[in-house]
């Protein structure tokens, strides 16, 4: 459901042999033999040259047979902590979008103003993009200009060649940084491609000869790079970039540190970027203790593993085995388990997490399922899921009543479902917050503490996702407690206690999203909350 990642982007990126270049790899376990080593010129960041010869980085850059290259703490660090700031090697359009400026990527109509050079389509010729190393830079102008590239905008035939055309646009900008910027240009040849991996895979390779390196070579006549260039630029897109951008803007990036990142399941770091400029920044989550490995995920923490690891294996090119793929209750939140058809009380759960083929057995009385059972039925349901209205709560209540007996109340489609209604309770014609009543109120209330407690666990600390689901939690409590002081349903101190219990939500909740892009709505709940907290501190001194 597109709404339940509202703000959860992931890093499009992985790597996993053990003969990687880098590792952003397999996952963070097991990594024996571990040696580590100093920063290099391509660790570069947004001021790579003084930042070489700083010995005080956060991090230094480990290596292991198993995972390659990755990064380690260099001093203890605590939640919050600015790990990498880094400005985009280089960045283009997402591949599922149509018309866009290139230089700040929001949409655009065929009715918009074109580049003064080149003719091709921007949202202004004042566009904070326009000219800049971050959008529709110089040399990739002149190039379009040269071949006349724009008039391919004019001939396409439908959305999906469009598509393609805008598709092309960031490999286009690697390759010529061959020529215009050799350094970054060996930054980005430092990056995994896994070709060796890609050519086994006939469907992805011959898509990305049809649809990018024919058009780059022949329909636009740039025979100066050759085939391998630009598979392996492909390669490096699909393993290394993060998927950027605010509101409508859709972008890919890569940045020149970022990139060694290893993944784990359970990440200790999270990552935004400036809404304009896309600089990245990665900061600590969690409290991340000297020589451990700095973690991202590059799959959503919302999903269960079989499906996680799938996506892991087809997009990055690995099997993850990291500590919560092994663990087969998924840090005892049972985010994959079944409800037992037979005993109703036991939890069907993976008898080999790392064997996709594996059966699936009750903890309490045995009973048994193959995993490919298993993967129908769940299909089947996401497909149900996906289908069903994300602005309607009777739909989505509908959805968890239906299921309730078949999917463990903590299963990622059920806990889906209820971060959808953790949103919409409050926020829509005839649910607004101050007219809920008190059954769905605590309906509310329920569904907030139901899915922070399985985040808890599999994204802790300062996440996004923690931080709106405090947000949204601290509504009903407070409502309710105000409710039942007013008809004296409870007393002073019982009021004082919960509203302490709001406070903590909206201290937290304010900590977390403040870090947050200026503009994105997780600021603007950031200053919610802020104001939340000071009209409350004066309530609180008001009890008696």
């Amino acid at each position: 459901m597109p709404q339940n990642q509202q703000g959860h982007k992931k890093k499009k990126h992985h790597k996993h042999h053990h003969q990687d270049k880098n590792n952003n790899n397999a996952s963070t376990s097991g990594d024996s033999g571990t040696e580590i080593s100093s920063i290099g010129s391509w660790e570069s960041s947004s001021d790579s040259d003084k930042r070489n010869n700083n010995t005080n980085l956060p991090y230094s850059i480990g290596f292991s047979p198993i995972m390659g290259r990755y990064l380690v703490a260099g001093r203890d660090l605590k939640p919050g902590d600015i790990i990498i700031q880094d400005n985009t090697l280089t960045i283009g359009p997402s591949v599922d979008g149509g018309m866009v400026c290139l230089g700040c990527y929001i949409p655009l109509s065929i009715q918009t103003p074109k580049c003064l050079g080149c003719g091709w389509p921007m949202c202004s010729t004042k566009c904070p993009g326009y000219r800049e190393k971050f959008g529709h830079g110089g040399t990739e102008c002149s190039i379009l200009r040269e071949k006349r590239l724009a008039d391919t905008l004019e001939k396409f035939q439908g959305m999906s060649e469009m598509k393609q055309i805008y598709e092309c646009i960031l490999p286009l900008r690697c390759l010529l940084l061959r020529d215009s910027d050799p350094k970054r240009w060996a930054i980005l040849m430092d990056m995994e491609s896994h070709n060796a991996v890609r050519r086994k895979l006939p469907i992805l390779w011959n898509r990305n000869q049809d649809v990018i390196v024919n058009r780059i070579r022949n329909s636009w006549g740039l025979k100066q790079f050759s085939e391998d260039e630009i598979h392996t630029v492909c390669g490096i897109i699909e393993v290394n970039c993060f998927e950027v951008g605010h509101n409508e803007s859709r972008a890919r990036a890569l940045y020149p540190s970022a990139f060694l990142l290893a993944h784990d399941c359970r990440p200790n770091t999270t990552h935004t970027d400036h809404p304009v400029t896309h600089e990245l920044h990665i900061r600590a989550t969690t409290p991340i203790p000297k020589g451990e490995t700095i973690t991202l995920t590059y799959a959503y923490t919302l999903q269960g593993t079989l499906k996680r690891r799938e996506h892991l294996q087809e997009g990055k090119f690995f099997w993850c085995c990291c500590q919560r793929c092994t663990d087969p209750t998924e840090f005892g939140t049972y985010s994959s388990a079944l409800s037992c058809p037979k005993c109703t009380k036991g939890a069907i759960i993976a008898t080999e997490p790392l064997n996709q083929a594996a059966d699936w057995k009750c903890r309490d009385c045995g009973y048994s399922v193959s995993a490919k059972a298993m993967n129908i039925l769940v299909d089947r349901i996401f497909e149900e899921l996906e289908a069903t209205d994300v602005n309607s709560i009777e739909n989505l209540e509908e959805f968890l009543e239906k299921y309730r007996n078949v999917l463990h109340p903590n299963h990622y489609l059920s806990i889906s479902a209820k971060y959808s209604l953790c949103q919409l309770y409050g926020k829509f014609e005839g649910y607004l917050i101050r007219d809920l009543s008190a059954k769905d109120l605590k309906r509310k209330e329920t569904y907030c503490r139901d899915v922070l407690r399985v985040v808890d666990h599999l994204e802790p600390g300062m996440s996004r996702l923690r931080g709106v689901i405090m947000y949204e939690l601290h509504a009903p409590i407070m409502i309710q407690a105000t409710r039942q002081y007013e008809s004296k349903d409870i007393n002073g101190e019982e009021l004082r206690k919960r509203l302490m219990e709001v406070y903590h939500l909206l201290k937290d909740s304010e900590a977390i999203l403040a870090i947050e892009p200026e503009g994105s709505q997780e600021q603007t709940m950031a200053w919610a909350a802020k104001f939340a907290l000071q009209r409350l501190k004066k309530s609180l001194m008001k009890i008696k």
